[in-house]
Parts: C-alpha cells; sequence; structure tokens
C-alpha cells in the first residue's frame, strides 16, 4: 500500500483516568484513524495496516526496551524507535502478531536514521494482520498533555531493566551455589517483598517464602482455590499482573527448553504492584528455569531407570522378590508390603494445551502431580511415568479407596479447574512382586470398564466391577453389541421413548420384578407401571416369569451401558 501522510488538525487526544498503574495514560477510547489526525503524534504517515485504523485505542504507552510484554495492554498505541525495534530478538513479523493478540490498537514508530524506511517483511505483516503501523518525525508530541506521563513511564522502563539485572545476578548466584526452588523464593521475597509461591503449570505449591502475614493472607485470597492451589486456569491467577481487591498478584511462566514448566508468583498486600513489578517476576522466572534445566539433566537418567524398573515388573521380569524389594529401595520405594496398583491414563478427549510456551507431555504433568500427591501420604510409594500413563505402587491402608479419592482431589483441583480429565483404575492387594503383573491387569480393567460405564474423571476398584468384568473379557464388541441388540429388540433404539423403557426395565429387574417398589422410584402410578410391563414383554418375552430371560436382560442392558451404545 502506498504510505500517506495525516494531518494534525482533528480535536486533541483526552486523557482519561488513572488506571493505577502509574502516571495517566488512559484515554477517551476513540478510532485509531481519530488519533491520527490529533495533536498526539508528530507528522504521522501510516504506511501499513489501514484496515485496522477501525480499531479503538484507550491506551498510549512508550516501548523503551526490546522486552514489552509487561507493559502491552488491549486498545493501546505503542510508540517507539526503529533503533529499539532493532534489538528485538524474535522476529518482527512474530512481534507483530504477538501485539495484535494482546489486542494493540496500532504500532508508531520513530526513524533514528532519517533516511532510513521499514523493513518490507514488517509493513506486509502489518497489513496481513490489519494492524496499522505509523511512521513519525517524533514519539509524541513535547507539547501534548500526556508528554510529561509518557516520558516518566520511558524511565521507568528503563530502571526496570537496569533492576531486573541486578536481581538476576543475585539469583544466578543463589543457583551458582547450588540453591534451587526454595532458596530462590527466599532470594526473591528477599528482593521484592511479600509472598513468593513457585507452583506447577496448574498451580500446585512447591514451595514458598515470605513474611507470615503474607502468607496467611495469600492462604485465605480468591488467588487460591480451596485446595491450595492457584487458580493458574482463570483470569485471576492466569499469567501476567492482577488485582484482586486490596490484593496484588503477578504471574509468570517458568519456561526451559520451550516447556512450561511451572509459576512463578509474587503476591502483595502492602502495595500496588505495577508492570515494573511483573517484569522483575518474569526475570527472575527466567532464573528459576535454570533450576529446572539442571535438574531435568539429572532426573531424565534416573526417571529412564525407573521406568524401566516398573516396565519389568509390570512384566514380571523384576526377578526375585528379595532383588526386586533392595533394586526398589534405592529409588525410595517400600515394596517389601502389600501393595496395590493404581494406574491413571487420560481420557480420551479433544486437545486443549495452551498457547505458549508449549507444555511438557501430559503423562509427565500428571505423574508429577501424582508423585507430590502421594508424598504426605505414603512416602514408600512408587510413581512413574509410562508411555500413555502414569502407574502407582501404594502401600494398602485401612481405606485404600478413600485415599485414592483424595490423591485425584488433589490433583484434580477445586471441581477439576478445567485440567485434561483422567480415569483411574485400582487393583485387589498382593502381598508378593510375584503378584503385581496381574494386578496391574486387574487396574487397567478396572480403569478401561470404568470409564466406559461412568465417562470423563471415573475412578473404579476392581472389585466394584462385578459382572462387568466378565463382560471386560470379551474381545469381540460386535459379539456383545449383537447380542444385545438381539435380547432387547426396538429398546434399542437411539430415541427418547426406549431409553425411557430401558429405564423402567433396569429398575424392574433390579428390584426382582417388584411392581410397587419399582413405581416408587420412578415416580409412577402403580397403574401406569403395571401397563408398561404388560408393553414390555409384548416386546421381549414374559421376563416375569422366565428368571433366565431376566439374566439375558439384565446382561444386554449391562453391556449397551458398557459400550455407550444409545446411552
Amino acid at each position: 500500500m502506498t504510505a500517506r501522510d495525516v494531518g494534525s488538525s482533528a480535536p486533541g487526544f483526552r486523557a482519561a483516568a488513572d488506571t493505577g498503574d502509574g502516571p495517566a495514560r488512559d484515554v477517551a477510547p476513540q478510532p485509531f484513524a481519530d488519533v491520527l489526525v490529533s495533536d498526539l503524534l508528530v507528522s504521522p504517515t501510516l504506511v501499513a495496516g489501514e484496515t485496522g485504523t477501525s480499531r479503538e485505542v484507550s491506551n498510549v504507552a512508550v516501548m523503551a526496551v526490546p522486552d514489552i510484554g509487561p507493559w502491552l495492554r488491549t486498545g493501546q498505541l505503542l510508540l517507539t524507535t526503529s533503533a529499539v525495534l532493532g534489538r528485538l530478538v524474535e522476529p518482527i513479523d512474530a512481534f507483530l502478531a504477538r501485539l495484535d493478540r494482546r489486542g494493540v490498537s496500532g504500532l508508531a514508530v520513530r526513524l533514528d536514521d532519517p533516511t532510513a524506511t521499514l523493513p518490507a517483511e514488517m509493513s506486509d505483516a502489518a497489513d496481513e494482520l490489519g494492524l496499522p503501523l505509523v511512521v513519525v518525525a517524533d514519539l509524541y508530541s513535547q507539547t501534548h498533555p500526556l508528554a510529561a506521563a509518557l516520558a516518566e513511564l520511558s524511565a521507568r522502563q528503563v530502571d526496570a531493566v537496569f533492576e531486573a539485572d541486578r536481581l538476576r545476578r543475585v539469583l544466578v548466584d543463589v543457583v551458582m551455589a547450588g540453591g534451587g526452588f526454595a532458596e530462590l523464593a527466599d532470594a526473591v521475597h528477599g528482593e521484592l517483598g511479600g509472598a513468593v509461591l513457585i507452583t506447577t503449570p496448574d498451580g500446585r505449591q512447591l514451595c514458598r517464602a515470605g513474611d507470615e502475614s503474607e502468607l496467611n493472607r495469600l492462604a485465605s485470597s480468591a488467588a487460591l482455590d480451596s485446595t491450595g492451589r492457584v487458580r493458574t486456569d482463570s483470569t485471576e491467577g492466569g499469567l501476567g499482573l492482577h488485582r484482586l481487591g486490596d490484593e496484588f498478584i503477578a504471574v509468570s511462566a517458568i519456561s526451559a527448553n520451550g516447556i512450561d514448566h511451572g509459576r512463578l508468583v509474587h503476591f502483595s498486600t502492602g502495595h500496588p504492584l505495577r508492570s515494573e513489578d511483573l517484569y522483575l517476576v518474569e526475570q527472575a522466572a527466567a532464573v528459576c528455569a535454570l533450576v529446572v534445566a539442571r535438574e531435568l539433566v539429572v532426573s531424565s537418567v534416573e526417571e529412564k531407570h525407573r521406568a524401566n524398573f516398573v516396565r519389568d515388573l509390570l512384566l514380571g521380569r523384576g526377578g526375585e522378590h528379595e532383588h526386586v524389594v533392595a533394586h526398589a529401595k534405592t529409588f525410595g520405594w517400600d515394596l517389601d508390603r502389600p501393595v496395590v496398583v493404581v494406574v491413571i491414563e487420560p481420557d480420551p478427549v479433544g486437545e486443549d494445551e495452551p498457547s505458549m510456551p508449549t507444555r511438557m507431555p501430559l503423562v509427565e504433568r500428571q505423574a508429577r502431580a501424582f508423585t507430590s500427591a502421594v508424598a504426605g501420604r505414603d512416602t514408600g510409594a512408587a510413581v512413574t511415568a509410562l508411555a500413555t500413563e502414569t502407574v502407582i505402587l501404594m502401600g494398602v491402608g485401612t481405606d485404600t479407596m478413600n485415599l485414592v479419592h483424595e490423591l485425584v482431589a488433589y490433583v484434580r483441583g477445586d471441581g477439576g479447574g478445567g485440567r485434561r480429565p483422567f480415569g483411574v483404575g485400582v487393583s485387589r492387594p498382593t502381598d508378593s512382586v510375584d503378584g503385581i503383573p496381574a494386578l496391574y491387569g486387574q487396574a487397567r480393567t478396572a480403569l478401561k470398564v470404568g470409564r466406559q460405564i461412568t465417562g470423563a474423571w471415573a475412578v473404579t476398584h476392581f472389585d466394584d466391577l462385578g459382572v462387568y468384568r466378565l463382560l471386560s473379557l470379551v474381545e469381540d464388541d460386535r459379539e456383545l453389541e449383537s447380542f444385545a441388540q438381539e435380547t432387547l429388540r426396538e429398546l434399542t433404539a437411539d430415541t427418547p421413548e426406549a431409553q425411557d423403557m430401558r429405564r423402567t426395565l433396569e429398575v424392574l429387574l433390579a428390584t426382582n420384578i417388584n411392581i410397587a417398589e419399582t413405581a416408587r422410584q420412578l415416580h409412577f402410578h402403580y397403574n401406569t407401571l403395571r401397563y408398561r410391563v404388560v408393553k414390555l414383554e409384548k416386546m421381549l418375552g414374559s421376563f416375569t416369569d422366565h428368571p433366565e430371560l431376566r439374566l439375558d436382560l439384565s446382561l444386554a442392558l449391562k453391556i449397551m451401558a458398557m459400550r455407550g451404545i444409545n446411552s
């Protein structure tokens, strides 16, 4: 497109109320086209993105540093120079795409070399995105009412860079001295104050530091759910800077090798957190990633040995009981006791991976979550991520299923929090490692059948399967479905009437053809139910007089439930 000059004779660009994040930079919302002809920009020339000039501008900011992320806002007019753009690490088209995703309304650039022009790829990307791109003679008019606030913002960004460099040096010294997350959290608290948490990507706390009053305030804050997990799946606890009444929270991803490994959270009630604080938290999170990278090098080898050992156990190749017990102790596991096998597998639903950064494989995330959950409840339990599932070998307690439900609730969080659903299968106990392969088969069967019957988030014990255990042994699905269709006939239809009649039949069989009790459970009149019984016997045969037929009908109904046929 052809660059065009824009006059500046329109009414002034009016400042709005202070946002609470420093000097007033908000403005009365107006189309970008109107901003072009206002008295804010100096000799503006629109060079690309003309199709986006209808975007509304409600905020103005100066980009004085390449890492502008914490200062970006929706509806923002961003002012910068070609020198700053030249220091970007990411490609210019990726940078513009990031601005567009964050809802930035336009970009104005002052060329430090008046004879230069913006790169063609920059104009092409702006045109493709419909993001207005303007060249100006100066960042803004020095006589404009917003000039002082924008100059202060620019100075604050530069100050934040120097402060972040100092913080980074302090934290790197901690890492070089062998410190881990706990030591880093203490150091971040020492520099920034407030309360500091380091969590998993889904918000489970790994360590924390801070004044006791701040930590107590955080514990009751809306930033955490009822299980103590940071609400990373919600607006209040997601990445960025957020306000919760008179509480403030800054959250940054801890990313190593492009993989999301956790969150660094800074919580404050003593003073409002600003964009500069978020910038410091993001820089601290980058140092935390060094700890992750260091631990990954060590743990990857150990995890491979652990996974191979458990895989051999599940396949019956672990060796003699004494050898297995001794080897397990080197990993901190206690297998010299009655144990059960618990299998956790993600439910087969559509992908819901978040935007950048990329998260580690789902099974690994779930294995880490269950490792954390088990640690405080069974210190000798073995937790391992295999190819498609997490396997736990845990001790038998007075109520094993209650413990399993506690673990699931801990990992799932408050109401699930939007996390990927998973199914759980639990085996019977065994006193010897020789029985582990059979237990693994039981847990897999419980997981598979429980998911078919219950759906997402199923937690199933092998002993609770009843006749479903036998039905699950039939590998030919077509044979089971054929039996169900031949037995139930038109009741297998996928219609509301057929489903209603199947429900009536199910309760009748469960009450051993007790008409009065069935009518009570279904809230039918006694005569209405007798009419339904007559209708059912016309379709299915005289099941009230033939126990064998009732057995067939009961099995057919269970097959439909297990296979999800017209459920």
